[in-house]
C-alpha cells in the first residue's frame, strides 16, 4: 500500500473538526497528522509554535518577530495553550488508534533564521546561540513526542522538521537585520550536524524523521548525509538535475514524501497528478518497486485555502496514493 499524508497547515476551522476530518480520511492505513491552524494568531504559526517548546530558552513576540528573552511572555502561554488543545483533540479523536501519527515542528536552521537575538540580529549570526537553539529544540522535540505517545498510546510518532529557509541558510541569501546586507552562509557541516542532533535526540520516540523543504534547491546530498531521515518536497519544483538527486536519495533508502498534488489544483481525477510524477520517476531510471518508499502529500501546507478546498486537496492525495499503488 502507498500511504498518503499532509504537510501540516490547515485553514481556519475549529480544531476538533479538522482533527476528525483528517482522521476519517487518513487513519485507515495512511499517515494522519496533527494539524496546524496558523490563522488562529501568534503562537499558532510554525515559528511561534516551535519556539514556545524550546527547553530553557524563553521567547516573546516583538514587531520584527519572535525573540529570545530572559522570561517568556504571554504569547508563549498562548502558543502552549494552542498546542495543548490540539494534542487533547488528538487524544480524543484517536482513542484506540494504532499506527503512525505525524507531528510538525520548525527545523533548527529555519528556527535560527527566524528568531531574533535581544540585540536585534537573527540568531543565525551567532554561532553559539545557534548551537543553543539546536540543543534546545532537540529537548523540546523529545518532550512533544513524549506527550503524543502518552496521549495516544498506540501512535508511532513521525517527526517532520519544516526547513523552508534551509537553502537560503546554506547559500547566504538571508537578509541582515538592516535589510541592506546578507548573512554569511552557514557551513554545510554545521548544518548537517544540527539536523543530526535533533534527529538523534528523538531516536526511540519517533518512528521516523523527515525534513520538509518546499524550495527549488533542496540540499538532497546534505540530507542524505544526515542519516535516516525522509525528505518532503514539492515535486513541481524539481528539475532534471534535482530529480537525479531524488533518485540517489531513494536508491539510498530515503523515504520520499512527494508533494504531487498542487495546493491550488483544479484536477478532478488523481490520474492528472499521478501521471506526471510517474513519468518523471521513470525518466530518471527509478524502479517501479521503489514506489513503496513514497508517501503522497499535497505540495505544501493548506493554510491559505478554504476548508472545502483543503479537504478536496487532501482527499486527492489519498486517491493519488491509491492509484500509484495500483501501478506497483
Amino acid at each position: 500500500m502507498i500511504r498518503a499524508s499532509g504537510v501540516g497547515s490547515w485553514p481556519q476551522e475549529p480544531v476538533r473538526e479538522v482533527v476528525r476530518r483528517l482522521r476519517d480520511v487518513l487513519a485507515d492505513g495512511h499517515v494522519p497528522y496533527a494539524p496546524e491552524i496558523p490563522s488562529r494568531g501568534p503562537g499558532a504559526d510554525l515559528v511561534g509554535r516551535t519556539a514556545a517548546q524550546l527547553a530553557e530558552m524563553p521567547v516573546d513576540l516583538q514587531p520584527p518577530g519572535w525573540r529570545l528573552t530572559d522570561a517568556p511572555g504571554r504569547d508563549v502561554s498562548r502558543a502552549g495553550a494552542y498546542l495543548r488543545e490540539d494534542l487533547d483533540e488528538l487524544a480524543e479523536a484517536y482513542d484506540g488508534y494504532t499506527g503512525p501519527m505525524k507531528v510538525q515542528l520548525c527545523g533548527p536552521w529555519t528556527l535560527a533564521a527566524s528568531l531574533w537575538l535581544p540585540r536585534g540580529d537573527r540568531v543565525l549570526v551567532d554561532a553559539g546561540a545557534s548551537r543553543d537553539v539546536v540543543q534546545s529544540l532537540a529537548e523540546g522535540a523529545r518532550e512533544v513526542l513524549t506527550r503524543v505517545r502518552r496521549l495516544v498510546p498506540g501512535a508511532e510518532p513521525v517527526l517532520q522538521l519544516d526547513e523552508p529557509s534551509l537553502p537560503a541558510v546554506l547559500t547566504g541569501r538571508l537578509r541582515s537585520a538592516s535589510g541592506f546586507g546578507r548573512l554569511r552562509a552557514v557551513d554545510p557541516g554545521v548544518v548537517e550536524s544540527g539536523l543530526r542532533t535533533v534527529a538523534e535526540a528523538v531516536d526511540g520516540l519517533a518512528g521516523s524523521v523527515s525534513v520538509h523543504c518546499c524550495a527549488p534547491d533542496v540540499p538532497f546530498a546534505l540530507l542524505r548525509r544526515v542519516g535516516a531521515v525522509g525528505v518532503s518536497v514539492d515535486t513541481s519544483l524539481l528539475t532534471e538535475r534535482t530529480w537525479e538527486s531524488v533518485a540517489a536519495s531513494v536508491e539510498g533508502g530515503t523515504t520520499l514524501w512527494a508533494g504531487i498534488v498542487p495546493t491550488d489544483t483544479t484536477a478532478t481525477h488523481p490520474r492528472q497528478v499521478v501521471e506526471p510524477f510517474l513519468d518523471a520517476w521513470s525518466r530518471v531510471g527509478l524502479e517501479t518497486a521503489r514506489l513503496s518508499q513514497v508517501v503522497v502529500t499535497p505540495a505544501c501546507g493548506l493554510g491559505t485555502r478554504t476548508p472545502a478546498e483543503a479537504a478536496s486537496v487532501q482527499r486527492l492525495a489519498v486517491d493519488a496514493a491509491g492509484l500509484i499503488a495500483e501501478r506497483l
